[in-house]
């Protein structure tokens, strides 16, 4: 009994390490002043009229919207097919491709923004949009994978066959059979994928020009040139919208594990 209190009073005391620095943002968003100071000087809105009223941040999260959203949906395409392959194919070659397939995880970031540079650069492709969806959709497709891939290997083969053996060809047994039964596991990925965009700022630095300056690209800026409160309005932006995700993601995994076990029975 003591060691489970000891457990339960180390995980709170991580958690409140976590939180703090989200606790210390928040209420200054709302400042009235113009400078990052406690006690606050005043309760004010009007660093997120700043902030959505228009100017480089509502653009900035366009085209953060725009960047991610596109990279999203290469990625859930790329990553649906390539996780399709890999749960079909067996042997040594199949644990290489999937190790490949998942380094842009494993790999430090820093390394893929610069392999990505070296890349497009001879085509023409930095400070493009296309270039910077093509280096996020790189790091994206193996969220997607994982999930999906997991999603494939507790899905019921015999599913498939019956629909074969009642005369589906292969492409409406997947589109009627498979693809329902993964489903969950696609939208998680597509969420995850998403938010590896959306949160991305190193690619941004090497890939993106001036037209494509993402949100997370706005804020580092912000910290070099000026800080003021306008940061902290969109910081806690991003933290709400991360918190959205981030349920809802909870969500779909809860109804990925309910299928699963009704596919189980």
């Amino acid at each position: 009994m003591p060691w489970t209190w000891l457990h339960r009073i180390y995980c709170a005391a991580v958690l409140v390490f976590l939180l703090v620095p989200i606790a210390a943002i928040v209420p200054l968003s709302f400042s009235s002043g113009s400078f990052l100071t406690y006690p606050l000087p005043g309760f004010s809105l009007r660093w997120y009229a700043e902030v959505l009223g228009g100017g480089k941040w509502l653009k900035a999260l366009g085209n953060s919207l725009f960047v991610g959203g596109v990279a999203t949906a290469l990625a859930v395409l790329l990553g649906t097919l390539a996780a399709l392959g890999l749960a079909r194919w067996r042997g040594r070659a199949a644990g290489a491709l999937k190790v490949l397939m998942l380094s842009p995880m494993i790999v430090p970031v820093i390394l893929v923004a610069v392999g990505s540079y070296f890349f497009l650069a001879p085509l023409s492709l930095t400070s493009t949009f296309a270039g910077l969806i093509l280096a996020h959709t790189v790091i994206a497709t193996p969220f997607v994978v994982v999930p999906v891939l997991t999603a494939l290997e507790l899905f019921d083969p015999n599913l498939a066959r019956a629909a074969a053996a009642c005369g589906a060809t292969p492409r409406q047994a997947f589109v009627h059979v498979t693809l329902p039964g993964i489903a969950p596991a696609v939208a998680s990925g597509a969420l995850f994928a998403f938010a590896a965009s959306f949160d991305d700022v190193v690619i941004a630095l090497f890939i993106a020009g001036p037209e494509q300056r993402t949100l997370p690209r706005e804020m580092f800026s912000g910290l070099r040139d000026s800080i003021t409160p306008a940061l902290t309005a969109v910081a806690t932006i991003m933290i709400a919208f991360s918190t959205a995700l981030f349920l809802l993601m909870q969500a779909l995994q809860r109804r990925a594990r309910r299928a699963a076990a009704a596919q189980a029975h």
